[in-house]
């Protein structure tokens, strides 16, 4: 083997790994020309890489002489990193979540989380941003129905947060510091946000940009050349479906993999189906997997961290409706009507009464204007996770779900006989090719077990907040070995926030929330009368002094 030298050398980035060899030995020049992030400096005839594990663990593997100071030299910048991040997190993050902010940062901002769904990602990579005020302004792209979540936990995790959200294909100029988009509008809005120059790129999701020839995909490509950090987000296993991470792969570490097509060899399985290449498969996972540990991606799994996580996980999706015209027109009928009650007696004794069967008709609103929404994140959820069970109010929701999806789904709600109801649980909880449980809540609320999940959804709220607890625990059953996530889908702005705000299902102590005294079907209505009329209080005194 020809003489080569490597050792450790500060310069104006930071420690960098300089190799020196003689240049006629190919073999040599084509490793090191493998590893990512290289840069050669013709006047020292030097090659230059960052000190990161996966580079040196290369080094080892080749026999090369790996000075034992540049292990030193990570353990230190380690705890350098716990220690400048020490007072910056917010106190209520799990350990893991700090574990995966600070994998952020010992990686400059240019990493892939891909822990199983419900960890936290968004948290992580919000954190990090929260660290740093001086990266701004940052571009979020995520599916739409995500993006209202997007900003909702943005304003509570990042302080000086001047959020905004693009929408439509209407060009103005952007003035937020963290803009939200959708990747269907992402191609539209090109020019503007390669002109915003975003410090930091969010992909949420990542795996939509797996297509080479898809707007989208181009879109971000070309946002992202000259981005400094890129944060990509995913729960999907990439052990499973490698092709469809290569292009988050490659922005984030462009040397890692530099051939697409050497890629697609070596961990797609490639077959030829007579008319061409399919790459959809995965071979030799672990060696992918061990190079995308040591280099660019943190992976934690529920089961690896369920010390850690309580026994329930209870996140609100907001989303938008589509026919928020309707919807308002109905809720300033509502808030009309009640107005008006003040003013006559008879129309104070039927308030209650009356405002139950409109308010019933703005839930119902809600709903029909969020199903186009729900249809979307329930298949974003099933690209990623196997069993989702989901809770409805009214039927015609669930025989609309159950339409989209009737070649993978069961259902259970007043018109299903005894025989059927355990048909549907049978089939739920032993057969893979059941992903979908879709249940009325009273139906389907109490009694069954439901663990093939530990994911529910609900899609309408009942009057009663109990019946949520009742209905969660479906899943958070014996038998569940896993955290049960919970996701409240919500119409935002509608009489759906203000239910969630009365119920309070941000607090930790949701459970006793639910099982204490918030929640009889009257309590729950006079609170929303209360919200939409602030001087219903006078109402009530009258009442009380007839």
């Amino acid at each position: 083997m020809q003489k080569i030298r490597i050792d450790p050398i500060r310069r104006y980035s930071g420690w960098r790994i300089r190799i020196q060899f003689d240049s006629t030995d190919l073999d040599t020049l084509f490793k090191i020309r493998s590893l990512p992030n290289w840069d050669y400096s013709k006047d020292e005839d030097a090659w230059y890489c960052p000190v990161r594990h996966d580079i040196i663990s290369k080094l080892k593997e080749w026999d090369m002489p790996v000075p034992s100071s540049l292990e030193m030299i990570l353990s230190r910048r380690k705890k350098i990193v716990e220690t400048k991040i020490a007072d910056k997190l917010p106190a209520n993050l799990y350990p893991f979540q700090r574990e995966g902010v600070e994998f952020i940062e010992m990686r400059n901002g240019r990493v892939l989380i891909a822990d199983e769904m419900g960890l936290g990602k968004t948290v992580q990579a919000l954190s990090w941003l929260q660290m740093h005020p001086e990266k701004r302004p940052v571009l979020i792209i995520c599916p739409a129905s995500l993006k209202i979540n997007w900003m909702r936990e943005t304003l509570k995790w990042v302080h000086d947060a001047n959020v905004e959200i693009i929408s439509g294909s209407a060009i103005k100029e952007i003035k937020g510091n963290i803009v939200i988009i959708n990747y269907d509008i992402l191609w539209v809005w090109l020019n503007e946000l390669r002109r915003l120059s975003p410090e930091v790129i969010i992909i949420d999701e990542c795996h939509y940009i797996k297509s080479n020839s898809a707007r989208r995909t181009k879109a971000t490509k070309m946002i992202a050349k000259s981005v400094n950090h890129i944060i990509a987000l995913s729960g999907t296993p990439i052990v499973n479906r490698p092709a469809e991470f290569y292009n988050a792969i490659k922005l984030i570490s462009p040397n890692l993999f530099p051939n697409e097509l050497a890629f697609l060899r070596q961990y797609c399985n490639p077959k030829f189906t007579g008319f061409g290449w399919d790459y959809s498969g995965c071979s030799n996972a672990k060696e992918l997997h061990k190079i995308l540990v040591s280099s660019i991606m943190i992976r934690r799994l529920k089961k690896d961290v369920l010390k850690e996580l309580p026994a329930k996980i209870r996140s609100i999706i907001p989303v938008s409706i589509s026919n928020r015209r309707e919807y308002n027109f109905a809720e300033k009928s509502l808030i009309a009507f009640i107005q008006e009650a003040k003013g006559s007696e008879a129309a104070r004794k039927a308030l209650k009464a009356e405002s139950l069967i409109r308010m019933n008709t703005l839930k119902q609103l809600a709903s029909a204007g969020k199903i186009n929404s729900v249809k979307q994140w329930i298949k974003d959820f099933l690209n990623v996770e196997n069993k989702l069970v989901i809770f409805c109010v009214h039927r015609n929701i669930i025989d609309t779900l159950m339409e989209e999806f009737k070649d993978i789904a069961v259902k259970i709600d007043g018109s299903c006989s005894q025989q059927q109801r355990q048909m549907a649980i049978d089939r739920f909880q032993n057969d893979e090719n059941t992903k979908l449980f879709i249940g009325n809540i009273r139906a389907a609320g109490v009694g069954i077990t439901l663990t093939a999940s530990s994911y529910v959804a609900f899609i309408e709220l009942p009057w009663t907040p109990g019946e949520l607890l009742q209905a969660e625990d479906r899943c958070h059953r014996i038998g569940q070995n896993k955290t049960v996530n919970i996701y409240y889908i919500i119409s935002e702005n509608t009489i759906e926030d203000k239910m969630m705000q009365i119920i309070d299902l941000k607090q930790e102590n949701l459970s006793l929330i639910l099982d204490g005294n918030l929640p009889a079907r009257e309590t729950l209505l006079t609170e929303l009368i209360r919200s939409y009329v602030p001087d219903f209080d006078e109402i009530k005194e009258e009442d009380k002094n007839q």
